[in-house]
């Protein structure tokens, strides 16, 4: 087994084809399970999660190649079928204790929050990511190493147990009898993502729900799922997602008085807070929570981002293929292109005019960051290709300006559930 493809970079296409039939079963039952500017808020998640793994998966990984490399206790072949098998619930396993672990310490969950910030329940969901979570993770998965499973092998199971769990983030599939035993199913996995007290810290195996069975963190769906976190993330800034959850526990650690509590603060579950600054705080009944996180933006606006979102998402995709191809500056300089672009967006939902004048200077200055880096066919190529988005802009956008104007001091406001 000498080269394992990426087969969660290669299952891309199904994800986004499933994305468009599950929104057309909703347009045809009259129900609105997406809103354009959550999807695209966590779809951009997910694209800033790529280009951290493009630019860091051998980090990520170098600890469970070492191992193999010096501690294991066997030679597992990946030619074996039972290797295989063994590998895969291993990994589901070691899944299932870094993503309980998740839920119940202040520093893993600061990592894994954006997954649940959507207030919506569609699979567009499961491609929102954190970009710190894979530095976490991959520590459970050491054991496996020791015990000998190649890293290729590894690394395939792995991804097949992500591309698993894209199909559990859907509302139009109920129970499936037998298999809700044995396998993680929408239904166990609505629970996962609902914020209703009852929901909290339940069902986190990824394949299989057996683990949750049997280590006490089962729950069956039965009242209606308010998907979520407790407090609501109320931007659609997709760097802002990744970082607020950090940004108050530090600022919890700074303001307590005891030393052992500023330390407390990362290791203990979410909701607890030093005795100084008034103790656990429970999740708030359902209830008392507000509206969904919205704001009116025009039709033209929709037009505007799908166009600039679609150049984006292509970017990251040329990004993935040019792996290592032309050099760290060149990734770098695309990753900060796209992360610029998908702040820019998130800013322009919420009518920030602020995103608007940032938003003028990426669309100018976009063509020429490819001539910048390079100096080939693909460069002048590239250079054209964001060009595009300069009479889009000028034509489409600076008509809303008024939109923005009046968004400059205004947050987005909820909207009724």
């Amino acid at each position: 087994m000498s080269e394992v493809p990426d087969y969660t970079a290669l299952a891309g296409p199904a994800y986004f084809v499933l994305m468009g039939v599950e929104l057309w079963i909703a347009h045809r039952r009259g129900q609105q399970h997406y809103r354009l500017n959550d999807a695209i808020n966590d779809i951009s998640t997910g694209l800033l999660m790529q280009i951290t793994m493009l630019l860091s998966k051998g980090i990520i990984v170098a600890g469970y190649f070492a191992i193999h490399a010096n501690l294991r206790v066997a030679d597992l072949s990946a030619d074996d079928a039972f290797v295989w098998v063994a590998c895969f619930l291993g990994v589901d396993f070691g899944y299932y204790w870094f993503h309980r672990l998740s839920h119940e310490v202040n520093f893993l969950w600061a990592a894994h929050v954006v997954h649940h910030q959507s207030e919506d329940y569609n699979l567009a969901v499961a491609l929102r990511q954190s970009t710190l979570q894979p530095f976490f993770g991959s520590v459970f998965y050491w054991p496996l190493a020791l015990l000998g499973f190649p890293p290729l092998l590894f690394l395939a199971c792995a991804s097949f147990n992500t591309i698993y769990q894209f199909w559990l983030h859907t509302q139009f599939i109920g129970r499936l009898g037998p298999l809700e035993a044995v396998l993680v199913t929408p239904s166990h996995h609505r629970v996962h993502h609902g914020r209703n007290p009852i929901y909290i810290d339940r069902n986190h195996g990824g394949t299989f729900i057996v683990w949750d069975r049997l280590f006490g963190t089962f729950e069956r769906e039965g009242e209606e799922v308010a998907y979520g976190i407790t407090k609501p993330l109320a931007s659609w800034n997709p760097v802002w997602a990744n970082l607020h959850y950090w940004v108050e526990l530090f600022h919890t650690a700074r303001n307590t008085r005891k030393p052992i509590d500023k330390i407390r603060t990362f290791m203990k579950p979410p909701g607890w807070f030093p005795a100084d600054q008034g103790g656990f705080q429970p999740p708030p009944p359902i209830g008392d929570a507000p509206g969904k996180f919205d704001r009116a933006y025009p039709a033209a606006l929709a037009g505007y981002a799908l166009f600039q979102f679609a150049l984006l998402v292509g970017i990251t995709i040329a990004l993935s293929f040019l792996e290592g191809g032309y050099g760290l500056p060149v990734m770098l300089a695309g990753g900060a292109l796209v992360t610029w672009g998908l702040v820019n967006l998130g800013g322009l939902f919420e009518g920030r005019t602020w995103s608007f004048h940032s938003e003028t200077v990426r669309v100018l200055a976009a063509p020429v960051l490819p001539l910048l880096v390079l100096s080939n066919g693909l460069a002048f190529a590239t250079a054209g290709l964001l060009a595009l988005g300069i009479p889009v802009f000028a034509f489409r956008l600076m008509a809303l300006r008024p939109y923005f104007q009046s968004g400059a001091n205004a947050s987005a406001e909820p909207a009724g559930n």
